[in-house]
């Protein structure tokens, strides 16, 4: 027996989804069909307002739904210390340190020779931008510790070697292998005051 059309429709499109195979999808597209109408129009609209209403900010890179995000719009935070991160959610595990009071840099990737990202693809011109522009005094290379966000990381220094600027590297109180997002407060803290010169 085959599933209806509509059913195998809503399968693919959850399928699409990071980590999501073919059983988690199917079991999904069940919950959806149980839910009743008012939760479906209000999840669907939820799914439209994070493409119509959300974008990134011109400054930094974070998603906002404001011209500039919080974080870019707010003179209370150091300009002068940029902290570079892979993608908007490791902006935010770091923000949950309640540690770091600089400004964030968000790359939107990493450099990889398996994915065929090079450092054209991701967000690095408009740092060295922010850099050039002056008042940047450090920059500290928050990728994840991995063969992408080393490479990563060593890039951007060797790019940043020609300004006056300090290049610092999370201290590895991070797991090797691991991911910003999935990290503990405390351990955040840690890696923040730890930091070192590249």
């Amino acid at each position: 027996m085959k599933y209806p059309e509509v059913f195998e429709r809503l399968v693919e499109s959850l399928k699409r989804l990071p980590g999501v195979g073919t059983k988690s999808a199917e079991r999904m597209a069940y919950q959806i069909i149980d839910m009743d109408l008012e939760t479906i129009q209000e999840f669907s609209a939820s799914l439209l307002d994070c493409k119509t209403k959300l974008h990134h900010c011109p400054i930094c890179g974070q998603i906002t739904e404001n011209d500039v995000c919080d974080v870019c719009s707010d003179d209370s935070r150091d300009s002068s210390i940029i902290c570079v991160v892979q993608t908007p959610k490791d902006a935010f595990a770091l923000e949950r340190a309640k540690e770091f009071k600089g400004k964030y840099h968000i790359l939107h990737g990493v450099i990889s020779v398996t994915n065929g990202t090079g450092p054209d693809d991701i967000n690095i011109a408009s740092l060295i931008k922010r850099v050039k522009d002056g008042g940047v005094k450090e920059v500290i290379i928050a990728t994840n510790p991995n063969v992408e966000g080393e490479t990563t990381a060593q890039y951007i220094a060797r790019l940043l070697e020609k300004y006056h600027v300090n290049v610092t590297r999370l201290a590895y109180g991070l797991p090797v292998g691991g991911n910003l997002d999935y990290t503990d407060e405390y351990t955040l803290v840690k890696a923040l005051e730890g930091r070192r010169k590249i």
